[in-house]
């Protein structure tokens, strides 16, 4: 069998991530350096001009034009944080070059902080991913299909039924061999309004759409090509060679998750545990740029603070 070389290529190893980010100081330029890739920019009066200095252990910026002064992580997802930078970078490395994902209790146990420490870091990371992707747009042919997260709970509805189910959809361009290539995930509930606004945000032309006989899959291709294909339903129909893709992917992230975490709440944080899936898998081609990519992905989001964190996630 021939050496998959998107699983076996290179990632940023423990070695050269403490080379890079071994220390504060390291750690510190590097996020300085994501924030401002073009030099430093004033957030009041975009100066480009600006002096270093450091109140306690935070690394300060001051304008040189209007002496407004701000942190290196002021107006990042990292906002108000107490923990050294090198437990968060710690946790980007680990969270970004794990093959599968990592919880909260593992993080825990490898950053050497409390357990909702851990959660708030894990989440705060998930969010600046699902923020990142939320643009994502497929084209070409792209393979649909409906999933779900939970069982069946015992006494309730079996099926696309069940109150303990939460439903979402799997969007999967694929190359001209027919391999996954882009991927776009969305908890939603299986209406052809739903479907047609995930359609209009993220497939555009051109394209072709090949989706089971499901009747709300009916708006999925807009302007495109649709091809419906009525599958029957049961084992046979997950092995068919026009959803190969789509379903290698759905069974991915299951075995991801079933092999990551206990439990979680499926109906609140659910978009973030898709969005994670999402970011990492469409750049999967490149491991060693992972952590850099992120460190801008999470300056980019904004604060987020533990209440917003926390609070549900609205499906789109």
């Amino acid at each position: 069998m021939p050496m998959n070389r998107v699983q076996f290529q290179p990632g940023l190893s423990m070695f050269e991530f403490q080379e890079r980010y071994g220390t504060e100081e390291k750690c510190e330029a590097a996020l300085a350096a994501a924030r401002w890739p073009e030099g430093f920019e004033c957030p009041r009066c975009q100066g480009h001009v600006a002096y270093a200095f450091r109140r306690g252990r935070q690394p300060y910026r001051q304008c040189g034009t209007c002496d407004y002064q701000c942190s290196v992580i002021a107006g990042t997802i990292l906002e108000s944080t107490k923990l050294p930078l090198t437990r968060w970078f710690m946790a980007f490395q680990l969270l970004s070059q794990a093959k599968n994902n990592v919880a909260a209790l593992e993080l825990m146990r490898q950053l050497g902080v409390s357990y909702p420490s851990a959660w708030l870091m894990k989440h705060k990371i998930m969010e600046a991913m699902r923020l990142r992707e939320d643009p994502r747009q497929l084209d070409g042919r792209v393979e649909i299909d409906d999933a779900y997260l939970g069982g069946e709970r015992s006494g309730g509805k079996t099926g696309r039924g069940s109150e303990n189910k939460v439903p979402f959809v799997v969007a999967v361009q694929t190359t001209n061999g027919g391999e996954p290539h882009r991927v776009c995930v969305a908890q939603l509930p299986f209406r052809r309004t739903a479907l047609a606004e995930f359609a209009a945000q993220h497939l555009v032309l051109p394209l072709t759409v090949v989706s089971d006989g499901l009747d709300c899959f009916s708006v999925a291709a807009p302007g495109g090509v649709h091809e419906r294909i009525v599958t029957g339903g049961g084992k046979a129909s997950v092995r068919l060679p026009q959803f190969a893709a789509v379903n290698t992917v759905i069974g991915n992230f299951k075995t991801a998750l079933a092999g990551t975490y206990h439990a979680f709440k499926f109906t609140k944080y659910a978009p973030r545990y898709l969005a994670e899936f999402q970011y990492r898998f469409n750049r999967r081609y490149r491991m060693h740029e992972l952590l850099p990519r992120l460190l801008r992905a999470l300056v980019l989001a904004g604060p987020r603070n533990s209440a917003l964190i926390r609070a549900p996630e609205v499906p789109c």
